[in-house]
């Protein structure tokens, strides 16, 4: 936990208004709240992951030497995802893995920046964009590439056609409770109008009387200017001021703080009626639909004490990190940690040269003093965690479990409920590594349930292998013994068994016949 926030512990409330739990640490947004979006230059070198959603990465669709044009479709998808598109134009360097922000290597394509900016063929404004179906919609929406920019990274258009004629209530998630970020806040500022114009698209799209803006009451002067753009053009959408709390913004809280209703355990806000986008999310569906421009940009706020002119960027999708950094007058030489994200739910860098993605909100350098771990953290039961978590569980015992291996425990635990909010380890006092313990214990209770699934697998192939000898006797056996305990390849021996079998007895039933008439 940094100290920027820590030192304001005292000042922590765990509060139990809209939704259960939470915490209030200082927002850390005065230095970029009031900072407008500055353009970044495009760099000469962008490098596109094939991996910004929720789902399989992409394909792709382009070839190293190729040239490419500016929201060109470069990745395509299969099943649950969204397609990928080139941000500038220029020549394919290469395709071929490199680092990003969730660890390890993905499959990307190098694009080598002619600093034109030819805008792709494929990119082209419906004439009336009112006039439009919602089919049509929904369609734009989904080769636009739009995922939750808030980080989730869901496809939209999944969220959108599988919620029609289930959801009646629609929320722009406005609440930006991660403290630092302000990438959302400026947008309401400076980008009204496309805001209420992709909400009121959403409101045609599910059928509904209003969408719900859900914003932060420390962000008054956002709250006002939706509020006159409203005004001004009769849209179906109105704007609901919270308290701040943290995690107000997972998008069950929001649910709950807007609605009163709670999303089941294991659930989505579908369950409950209900639809929840990001704001950039909803500026991207107002550009997909009106100008037919897909995601090919995103809003990063650069921060942290480690930053020397922390600021709001807009750049390229794909641009590296570092470009961001160095845009900022660089990073302070005493700066240990890098966080891609928010200070409570982001992912500490060990590069940076990993790039700008869909999901990137905010690029957090830390420096000096702020590293407050401690070398033995050690529990004491308080059970603050207990009070803090969001979502009902019961952090002090997941920990436990995960630190002495019970996984059964642990699953029982219900620890694949945790929304890793980080809620738990910043209230505690003994500072253990909640968030990221449960994290591994999430993996531990995957691994555990596919060796479950593997020897239940094996079970049916020992079943199968027992039936073999039990009906095949020594001629079956003698042609499966070669794939014991492959399940297809026992199978397709039976078969073929029982082939033989079946033209063995037809051949006998001919002879026979034969034989009769001979005679």
């Amino acid at each position: 936990m940094f100290p920027l926030l820590w030192q304001y512990k005292d000042e922590v409330k765990t509060m139990a208004q809209a939704f259960f739990g939470g915490v209030h640490p200082n927002d850390m947004k005065a230095a970029t709240n009031e900072k407008a979006i500055e353009q970044l230059q495009a760099p000469a070198q962008v490098v596109i992951p094939m991996s910004m959603h929720f789902g399989a990465p992409c394909t792709p669709t382009v070839s190293k030497g190729d040239y490419v044009k500016l929201g060109q479709k470069i990745g395509e998808f299969k099943g649950l995802g969204a397609p990928i598109h080139a941000s500038v134009s220029g020549t394919v360097a290469a395709v071929e893995p490199r680092p990003y922000s969730m660890g390890g290597k993905v499959m990307s394509v190098v694009i080598d920046n002619d600093f034109k900016d030819d805008l792709s063929e494929e990119v082209h404004a419906p004439a009336d964009p009112d006039a439009l179906s919602v089919e049509e919609m929904v369609e734009m929406v989904k080769q636009a590439g739009i995922v939750g920019m808030g980080g989730a990274t869901f496809p939209t258009h999944t969220k959108i056609s599988s919620g029609i004629g289930k959801v009646d209530t629609v929320i722009i998630n406005g609440a930006e409770c991660e403290p630092y970020i302000t990438g959302d806040h400026r947008a309401m500022l400076e980008r009204t109008e496309e805001i209420i114009g992709g909400a009121s698209y959403l409101v045609k799209m599910f059928g509904v009387d209003k969408a719900i803006i859900g914003v932060e009451d420390n962000k008054k002067n956002g709250i006002d200017a939706l509020n006159r753009v409203i005004a001004e053009t009769k849209a179906p959408v109105i704007v609901v001021p919270l308290h701040c709390r943290y995690p107000q913004g997972g998008e069950k809280q929001l649910c709950q703080a807007i609605t009163g209703k709670q999303v089941p355990p294991g659930g989505l806000p579908s369950a409950i009626g209900c639809a929840v986008f990001n704001i950039n999310t909803t500026i991207a569906i107002f550009r997909a639909i009106t100008t037919g421009m897909p995601v090919v940009s995103k809003v990063v706020t650069v921060s942290g004490s480690g930053v020397i002119e922390p600021k709001n960027v807009e750049c390229p999708i794909g641009t590296p990190v570092s470009c961001l950094f160095d845009y900022c007058g660089g990073l302070k030489d005493e700066t240990f940690k890098i966080i891609a994200g928010g200070p409570m739910m982001g992912m500490a860098q060990y590069t940076c040269d990993i790039p700008v993605a869909k999901g990137t909100g905010a690029m957090l350098a830390f420096a000096a003093d702020e590293d407050k771990t401690v070398e033995n953290p050690t529990c004491i039961r308080c059970g603050r965690c207990v009070e803090a978590c969001p979502v009902h569980l019961e952090p002090l015992y997941m920990y436990m479990y995960e630190q002495k291996g019970m996984i059964e425990e642990l699953e029982a635990a219900n620890i694949m409920d945790c929304m890793e909010c980080g809620a738990c380890a910043y209230i505690c006092p003994g500072r253990l590594h909640l968030t990221q313990t449960f994290k591994t214990g999430k993996q531990k209770v995957k691994d555990a349930a596919a060796k479950r699934k593997a020897a239940a697998e094996a079970a049916k192939v020992d079943a199968a292998w027992e039936a073999m000898k039990k009906v095949f006797g020594v001629v079956g056996l003698s042609r499966a013994r070669a794939c014991e305990k492959d399940k297809d390849a026992i199978l397709a021996c039976a078969k073929e068994f029982l082939d033989d079998q079946l033209r063995a007895a037809r051949t006998f039933k001919v002879e026979t016949k034969r034989a009769d008439k001979t005679f």
